[in-house]
């Protein structure tokens, strides 16, 4: 095995492992209100997610698209030479730009993962290929446009109009249903949770799991394996099925602590607001992965479950939570962006190869400790609906163990 090869390997694994964060990292996003108002049971929810995530996957390229072209110049997006690899760049040291930014996502969203907050992977990622594309080739190495207008505008907007739209559905909903019995009303809307929350992950799967796609098909391009022509069209089945297993994976194991912060502790929520900010996360995400748009689904749905809660006289919204997550949102593009510089700076110091199985070692023991800290702290089915502790505003519950519960049965 030549030691390009050996990159191109080690850079699909960590992929394909940035894809199994991505997917327990957001299973919140369409799951944590129905955990939350007892629709499903926590490990049905997360069983139903990764289905429809695997589903998702395979109904769309058009993200994956985006992700070849409008993140990095690494090569070239058109004329006769279109998918060669820019000038003075070697297929090695593009391997390594991808490879550290790779790392830089992923260590993000583990960290974040640990504190329980609901971050965009989209942007961690984006953020490590930003960074090591810098770090390898100056300002010039970034497609600022495509990110201007694929990535930043998105992220700007996307969470306003998911707020506004889930606010507006939810004020609707309560103002058609205000005769209704409350028992009836929170029954009725429980199943209607079910219907919301499966389209989110099915919208999930479309967008996310391309993302990584993406990604590996940049990797293919660079070295040769791929056409840039024919990604538009299509991409080869095994990028396509290893990519929607990795997030599907993911998504089943379940991501409880972010599920926790997103169900119990930014908003109150009630069947009726849950339904309502799916559904707009839903509507959202599926039109922005149809316009080829990289939208952080984490994003959408965080300003949808707020939209909810000021939707509803009388909701309790929990702002100081909201506030944390808005930090984390400001600092992931600058955060992973440096990880992925250093990782690149590693390994370009230590030569081709050896540079990528250190940052790779170093991905791995970094991950282990994080993973390690988690369980000190565990949150899993078992806790994840304990009552929200407002002394601290931690994600821990009061005792650690609290058992599940929930405002009734679920229905499925």
């Amino acid at each position: 095995m030549t030691g390009e090869m050996l990159i191109l390997v080690l850079l699909v694994i960590t992929a394909l492992g940035f894809d199994f964060t991505n997917g327990f990292h957001d299973t919140g996003n369409a799951m944590a209100t129905s955990i939350a108002t007892g629709a499903l049971k926590p490990k049905v929810a997360v069983g139903i997610s990764a289905v429809l995530n695997l589903v998702g996957a395979f109904l769309s390229v058009e993200v994956a698209a985006t992700i070849t072209k409008d993140v990095l110049n690494i090569q070239q997006t058109s004329g006769d030479d279109k998918g060669d690899i820019v000038a003075g760049l070697t297929p090695t040291t593009a391997l390594l730009i991808i490879f550290a930014g790779l790392i830089g996502g992923i260590l993000w969203n583990l960290f974040t993962w640990l504190f329980g907050l609901p971050s965009s992977s989209s942007h961690a990622l984006f953020g490590g290929l930003i960074g090591s594309g810098i770090a390898a080739i100056g300002l010039s190495g970034i497609n600022w446009h495509g990110v201007f207008s694929k990535i930043i505008v998105p992220a700007l907007f996307a969470p306003v109009i998911a707020c506004i739209v889930a606010a507006c559905g939810t004020w609707m909903i309560f103002a058609i249903t205000r005769r209704i019995e409350e028992s009836r009303k929170e029954a009725g809307f429980r199943y209607g949770q079910i219907a919301s929350a499966s389209l989110v992950s099915l919208a999930h799967g479309t967008g996310d799991a391309q993302k990584t796609m993406g990604v590996i098909a940049m990797a293919l391009i660079v070295t040769g394996h791929l056409d840039a022509s024919t990604v538009s069209h299509g991409l080869p089945f095994w990028v396509v099925f290893s990519c929607a297993a990795a997030i599907a994976i993911g998504t089943y194991l379940g991501g409880w602590r972010i599920i926790r912060t997103l169900g119990k502790g930014l908003v109150e929520i009630s069947s009726p607001q849950g339904m309502a900010a799916e559904a707009s996360s839903a509507a959202i995400i599926l039109t922005s992965s149809a316009a080829g748009m990289a939208l952080s689904t984490t994003q959408v749905a965080t300003g949808s479950i707020l939209g909810s809660g000021v939707g509803k006289k009388g909701a309790q919204v929990r702002w100081s939570v909201a506030a944390r997550m808005a930090v984390a949102w400001l600092t992931t593009l600058p955060a992973a962006g440096l990880v992925g510089a250093l990782c690149y700076y590693l390994a370009h110091l230590l030569g081709d190869v050896a540079g990528a199985i250190a940052i790779f070692v170093v991905l791995i023991a970094a991950s282990g400790y994080m993973y390690w800290r988690a369980q000190q702290n565990k949150i899993d089915s078992t806790n994840v609906n304990a009552e929200w502790d407002e002394s601290t505003g931690s994600i821990i519950p009061a005792d650690g163990v609290e058992p599940t519960s929930s405002p009734s049965a679920p229905v499925a």
